[in-house]
C-alpha cells in the first residue's frame, strides 16, 4: 500500500472520527428538542404562568421518587397523589436527605407517564436539572408547580388519561471546584483528633 493511500485512509477515519464526535454533541439538544416538541418519551412543557382555563374534569397525579445507585441520599414525595382539575394549578413537595457525613450534590431528571400526556403537563416551577447541594445530615424540600394543560382533552390519545405519574430520579454530580475543595477542607478538620 503506497504512502498516498495511507494518509488517504488515516484521514477518511479521523474526519469519521470527528463527525461522530460532532453529532454525539449535537444529539442531545436535538432529542431534547425533538421531545419537548412533541411530547415523546413523557418530556413536560415549561410554562411561566398558571392556565387561564380550569375544566371541571379531574385528573390524579401520582408523584413517585428514586434515586440513581451512585447517590447516598434519601429522597421521596411528600405526598404520594392530588387529584385536581384539569387546568388547575397544583403545588406538590419532593424532600430529599443527605443522611452521610460529607456534602453532596445531585440532579434530578423527571419524565411523566404516560407518555401521551407529557406534552400537557406544564410545569411551572421545578428542581428539576438544577443541581442541588446537601450538607451532612442535611434535608430540604423542593416545590413542584404544575398544571395540565387544558387541550388534554383534544387529543385523541390522551383524551382518555384520568392518572398521570411525574417521577424524578436524583443522579450524583461532581460539586463545583470551589464547593467541593471547601467541602474538603472541612472534611479533613473534622476527621483530626
Amino acid at each position: 500500500m503506497s504512502e498516498k493511500s495511507k494518509n488517504r485512509i488515516a484521514f477518511r477515519l479521523l474526519f469519521l472520527v470527528a463527525f461522530m464526535l460532532a453529532m454525539s454533541f449535537a444529539a442531545v439538544p436535538f432529542y431534547d428538542w425533538f421531545c419537548r416538541v412533541t411530547g415523546f418519551g413523557g418530556v413536560t412543557q415549561k410554562a411561566v404562568e398558571e392556565s387561564d382555563v380550569i375544566l371541571d374534569r379531574e385528573i390524579t397525579v401520582r408523584f413517585d421518587g428514586s434515586l440513581d445507585s451512585n447517590i447516598d441520599w434519601k429522597f421521596k414525595p411528600i405526598e404520594r397523589t392530588m387529584t385536581l382539575r384539569i387546568g388547575e394549578t397544583g403545588l406538590a413537595f419532593y424532600e430529599a436527605h443527605n443522611p452521610t457525613d460529607r456534602v453532596i450534590a445531585g440532579t434530578a431528571s423527571f419524565n411523566v407517564y404516560p407518555y401521551s400526556a407529557g406534552y400537557y403537563f406544564n410545569k411551572i416551577q421545578c428542581f428539576c436539572f438544577e443541581m442541588q447541594v446537601l450538607q451532612p445530615g442535611e434535608t430540604v424540600q423542593m416545590p413542584v408547580t404544575f398544571y395540565v394543560d387544558p387541550e388534554i382533552v383534544n387529543d385523541r390519545e390522551a383524551k382518555f388519561v384520568k392518572n398521570i405519574t411525574l417521577s424524578y430520579t436524583f443522579h450524583a454530580t461532581d460539586l463545583p471546584s470551589e464547593q467541593a475543595s471547601l467541602a474538603s477542607t472541612v472534611q479533613t478538620k473534622v476527621n483530626k483528633p
